[in-house]
């Protein structure tokens, strides 16, 4: 999905290493069935710590941690509660809006917005983000240089010239993403400093399905996910022949990627190449040579219950990012800007 893939490819050479994130994911879909219309989602690092759906209209905590920031903040599962409750309506009603706007009528819709900030703990640089999606295209995000709205879809030029006209509501997300955003990062970082800011170097192994399939580097179980996977030939980093995978959480809060190679010349000395690591916060890489005997193909079966395992979590990790987000902003009744404004100022 063009949202998140662009915004969220990480680089972590040089000063990109030290950025910490925490953002919020908020899915509407229709007319897809055994799933939950609504969604939403709170991340520290890409590490989830809540999680809301609307066949529960509960927000449960997802780390051990999170129960001294509810502690010692009595309301901080109400406010979001009904914050949920008040934005699940109003996405519910803009999809339908959406709908009419490109001339859709039934089928599977999705809807997104999502909206964080991301944090430099070395020289304190603040970015901030927020961006809405309607069936997996870009339809609105917010320039926070500007303070004005980018419309990259024609559909969305009417809601662009409506936000940004209303002066205080883009102040207001200006505030909210330079200013609150990044104070309860520092707060969540503080709380759950024991599990976010560990590091954990990978697992890594050589796959190949036969002779004449790629070779993959699968790199599993480092934390943070702020790395980077390649492969090097004779010292240089390659860019042709490669395809590089993106980081999916592992179940136990950990994370996998992969990169392939494909060596279109089957006599060519493998001893050139090699698959190198990178993670944040750690100076030396994790490098694998290229060698024969250490490639697993089908015939080990390990690997094929290994491969069905990666391919449960990817999938799982697909649906549970099957986000993409568009609003058609309307000024909210008194009410539900009172909750907007209650969840934005706690968090």
């Amino acid at each position: 999905m063009r949202l998140l893939a662009l915004l969220f490819l990480l680089e972590i050479h040089a000063a990109a290493a030290a950025f910490h994130s925490l953002r919020y994911l908020f899915t509407l879909s229709s007319g897809v069935p055994n799933f939950p219309e609504f969604m939403a989602v709170g991340l520290v690092d890409e590490v989830q710590i809540l999680h809301y759906d609307s066949n529960s209209r509960r927000v449960e905590p997802k780390q051990d941690w999170m129960k001294q920031v509810i502690a010692d903040d009595p309301s901080y599962l109400v406010r979001r509660r009904e914050f949920c409750i008040t934005l699940h309506q109003v996405l519910k009603d803009n999809i339908e809006v959406a709908k009419s706007q490109f001339n859709q009528t039934g089928g599977v819709h999705t809807v997104q917005r999502m909206f964080g900030c991301e944090w430099d703990d070395e020289t304190g640089e603040v970015r901030g983000y927020y961006q809405d999606a309607y069936d997996g295209e870009d339809f609105i995000t917010f320039d926070l240089k500007t303070l004005t709205w980018i419309a990259p879809k024609p559909q969305a030029v009417i809601t662009k010239h409506k936000w940004d006209s209303d002066e205080g509501f883009n102040k207001y997300w200006r505030s909210y993403l330079t200013q609150y955003c990044p104070e309860w990062l520092k707060k969540h970082l503080n709380y759950g400093k024991s599990r976010l800011l560990r590091t954990e170097l990978p697992r890594v192994a050589l796959l190949q399905k036969k002779p004449t399939s790629p070779i993959v580097c699968h790199a599993t179980g480092f934390y943070p996910a702020r790395a980077v996977l390649f492969w090097t030939k004779d010292g240089e980093e390659l860019h042709e022949d490669v395809d590089m995978g993106e980081v999916l959480p592992n179940p136990d809060g950990t994370f996998q990627m992969r990169a392939e190679l494909r060596l279109s010349d089957p006599s060519v000395d493998w001893g050139r190449y090699s698959c190198v690591f990178q993670l944040a916060g750690v100076k030396e890489d994790v490098v694998t040579p290229l060698r024969k005997e250490d490639i697993w193909t089908n015939r080990e079966p390990d690997l094929n219950l290994g491969l069905i395992v990666g391919a449960v979590v990817a999938a799982v990790v697909a649906l549970g990012l099957m986000v993409a987000g568009f609003f058609v902003y309307r000024r909210r009744r008194t009410g539900e800007e009172s909750h907007t404004d209650e969840f934005i100022g706690a968090s």
